[in-house]
């Protein structure tokens, strides 16, 4: 019992003696240094923005159609007696080959007689002027003998007057110049009579030659000859056949130009003419003056170029040309129709590589307008509106943009709202956190920015799917 008492006295001592040990050990301690805490340098890849080459681009598909489409109709109705051997459908013909004939026999019979009825009418006016002259010749000799009759009548009205003659011999010489006075009369009458004659002789060989030319046409009309080089559509006839007139012969199809009739979306379409009125500022468009819309899409400049849907080669690639717009707009697609031509489709053919631009492919065309420079940053590089710009004290700066349209991967921004960030390196990495003032360490993206403004200016195209999207 006395041994537990004295432990418990010398308990608090122990105690004492430790704490005065600590606050010694913590006196005696040097004091912590303070460092400045700082937020770490970010790496970040950075382009310069300046105004570039810019081609705005747009998208539209349609199919094939050849420019001119013949179908042959028959003029005249007939047997079929001549079939081209090559006149099957999809072959292809040169130009003034004749493809079919129709029996002529009936329209050769035709014209002969036209002939004939002009042969007679031209054989009746040379009749005509060769009795109207020997009938002048008639006259000239009749008004000779009343010029003789009428002196000997004076002759012998002298003699009465003197009473060397009867009355009767001057009643006799009165008589003779009457009757050659009639005679006179009459043949200045049948003279007359000849102008009518000739002029409806006259009118009968133009109408004769003209059924002769009528006749000749319709005989013409029994041969068809193409009037380009063509690839054949539907025949529609066999040899032997009689046909109609009007009867569908065959189907031909142009070789010399092809036209897509292709869909963009209106949305699209208005990039592409955002530069118009700047070009030409005095420049108004009128719907109802076709020369007026003409002028506008010629003023345009777009540079078309079509693809095969599903084909990224680079053969398989035509120049074609804006020539006119649709009438209206798709109300269900919201898509304007853009007729597109190609020129000499059949050209540049490699067997297994590069085809012809054939009726009923699916195509894609892609349309560009001229270059001018352009305000565009990477898509990747707007963040809601915003893009980070590296200052020149390499730190993180952000701004708000004016975005004017986005095209693929590119944002164009108002040039002249913007214009304060020409020269200014943009951020294209992504930089977590966002903070004002976040330090950098900045690293040119030289390669980037060349592959950007080939983007720019179209150079880089992207291949189209099946589907018409671009991947």
């Amino acid at each position: 019992m006395k041994k537990i008492f004295k432990n418990f006295i010398f308990l608090p001592l122990i105690l004492a003696g430790a704490v005065a040990f600590v606050v010694m050990q913590v006196k005696s301690k040097p004091p912590i240094e303070h460092k400045e805490a700082k937020y770490p340098t970010k790496a970040v890849e950075v382009i310069s923005i300046n105004k570039i080459p810019f081609r705005a681009r747009a998208m539209a598909f349609g199919n094939v159609e050849p420019k001119v489409v013949l179908k042959a109709k028959s003029e005249v109705s007939g047997k079929i007696s001549y079939i081209h051997p090559d006149l099957k459908k999809g072959a292809s013909l040169k130009k003034g080959s004749v493809v079919l004939r129709i029996e002529p026999t009936s329209f050769e019979i035709s014209l002969n007689q036209s002939k004939a009825g002009l042969a007679g009418s031209q054989s009746s006016l040379a009749q005509l002027q060769a009795e109207e002259k020997s009938t002048k010749r008639a006259l000239s000799i009749a008004q000779k003998n009343l010029n003789v009759g009428i002196k000997e009548r004076n002759r012998i009205k002298t003699l009465w007057d003197k009473r060397l003659i009867s009355r009767s011999a001057l009643d006799q010489e009165e008589q003779k110049v009457l009757s050659l006075r009639q005679q006179v009369q009459d043949i200045k009458g049948k003279l007359a009579s000849y102008a009518s004659r000739k002029a409806a002789t006259r009118a009968q060989i133009t109408q004769s030659k003209s059924q002769v030319d009528q006749s000749k046409d319709t005989l013409g009309r029994t041969e068809v000859r193409l009037p380009f080089d063509a690839r054949i559509g539907a025949v529609s006839v066999e040899k032997g056949e009689f046909v109609p007139a009007g009867g569908l012969l065959f189907e031909a199809l142009g070789v010399q130009a092809v036209e897509i009739t292709a869909q963009l979306p209106t949305k699209q379409f208005r990039p592409l003419i955002s530069g118009l009125s700047s070009r030409n500022p005095n420049s108004s468009i009128s719907l109802r003056d076709p020369a007026s819309l003409q002028m506008a899409l010629s003023n345009m400049n777009l540079e078309a170029r079509v693809r095969l849907v599903g084909d990224s080669s680079a053969v398989t690639v035509w120049d074609g040309q804006l020539i006119r717009l649709s009438e209206s707009v798709d109300p269900t697609r919201d898509t304007l129709g853009l007729v597109v031509a190609v020129d000499n489709p059949y050209d540049g053919i490699i067997p297994g590589k590069r085809p012809p631009l054939l009726k009923g492919m699916y195509t894609s065309v892609e349309l560009f307008s001229p270059a001018k420079p352009t305000l565009i940053v990477p898509r990747k590089a707007v963040h809601q509106g915003r893009i980070y710009i590296a200052s020149e004290q390499d730190t993180l700066e952000v701004h708000a943009v004016n975005i004017l349209f986005q095209q693929g991967d590119i944002i164009v921004l108002d040039g002249e709202k913007d214009s304060e960030l020409i020269g200014k390196k943009i951020i294209i990495s992504d930089v977590i956190p966002v903070m004002a003032g976040l330090p950098l360490k900045t690293i040119e993206a030289e390669e980037y920015q060349k592959n950007l403004a080939l983007k720019a200016l179209g150079e880089m195209i992207q291949p189209i799917s099946n589907n018409g999207a671009s991947k």
